[in-house]
């Protein structure tokens, strides 16, 4: 029976054979640290430690990363047939006790006390500034996919009155199926071309006081400033009710109530908007329950009044199987 070469094993020994490369790991199992924190916690010179982290690299103990204009060491993991873990939690044991590495692992908790200690005292001088920092830095759409990826992903939402498809071509990443229905050829021609490449929107031509969806065949609904271009809202909202699913969702936004005529004619408004009362009793007569409204301010720049967002659910048995006791007949 052939053994291996000891060359391997002699080198991870040799490369673990000094107190400082075992500090350094130490240090670093713990936490990925930079060469100025090894530095301050060590209490080594710069050269020093550098030193043994090439040799430490070189083996293989520690790999590093770059953050900015800093490199971050961490400890790697261990050869593949687990010579250089094993080598590693024996070195390790042999080195609890020493008085060294305590000390080096309390200035090792202080320095990372300091590191929270620096967010922490910029989030507290940030805070005033904060939405128009972070704005700045990432912009604004980051928050809209995020909300976005708490919805169902296999669900089918409508959206009525779909216009140009901004609502559809925006939900359709996150969703199983989207469907859009308008009136409007011409709005389901731009519908058509911003869904483009999104297998899963459906546009259909069809009126708002009879869907061309099946009934009980959507999860979620959506009416977003459509509501006030109707003549009647009651047969609107019925059928709204009438395509989802027991438990499925209901979303509406639209104007809140104003007195402004000249902008209402302006846009062709039906309605001067809703008052949240209103719109309560309205999806409760069209059969929906768990209503809830809420009035939107309007944004800095927004020319238009002020909107209402509401929500309501069509009532019906819980797709979840009933827990039965003990001895209870299957039903």
């Amino acid at each position: 029976m052939t053994s291996r070469p000891p060359t391997p094993l002699l080198s991870l020994m040799e490369s673990l054979a000094d107190p400082t490369r075992l500090r350094l790991l130490r240090l670093l199992e713990r936490q990925e640290l930079g060469v100025a924190e090894l530095v301050q916690v060590t209490q080594l010179p710069q050269s020093t430690v550098s030193r043994h982290l090439k040799v430490l690299a070189d083996r293989g103990w520690v790999r590093s990363r770059s953050q900015g204009t800093t490199n971050l060491y961490g400890m790697a993991s261990g050869n593949g047939d687990g010579t250089a873990r094993k080598l590693w939690l024996l070195a390790r044991e042999q080195t609890e006790e020493w008085a060294t590495v305590h000390q080096d692992q309390l200035r090792l908790s202080r320095c990372l006390s300091r590191r929270h200690g620096s967010s922490q005292a910029f989030f507290a001088g940030a805070a005033s500034r904060w939405d128009r920092l972070r704005e700045e830095m990432y912009g604004r759409a980051f928050a809209l996919p995020a909300l976005l990826g708490l919805l169902p992903a296999d669900w089918t939402v409508a959206d009525l009155g779909c216009g140009t498809g901004w609502a559809a071509a925006t939900l359709a990443p996150h969703l199983g199926r989207v469907i859009g229905v308008d009136l409007s050829p011409a709005m389901l021609k731009a519908a058509a071309r911003r869904t483009q490449g999104l297998p899963n929107v459906e546009l259909r031509k069809g009126g708002l006081q009879a869907l061309p969806i099946d009934g009980g065949s959507c999860d979620g609904a959506l009416l977003l400033l459509v509501l006030a271009y109707v003549a009647e809202p009651a047969p609107v909202l019925g059928e709204m009710a009438r395509i989802l699913k027991p438990g499925g969702r209901a979303v509406i936004v639209d104007l809140l109530r104003h007195d402004r005529e000249d902008f209402r004619r302006q846009m062709g408004q039906e309605h001067p908007g809703f008052e949240p009362q209103d719109l309560t009793r309205l999806l409760g007569e069209a059969g929906l329950s768990a209503v809830r409204c809420l009035e939107l301010p309007p944004e800095t720049e927004a020319k238009g009044p002020a909107l209402v967002l509401a929500t309501a659910t069509r009532p019906g048995p819980s797709s979840a199987t009933p827990l039965r006791h003990k001895g209870e007949p299957n039903p």
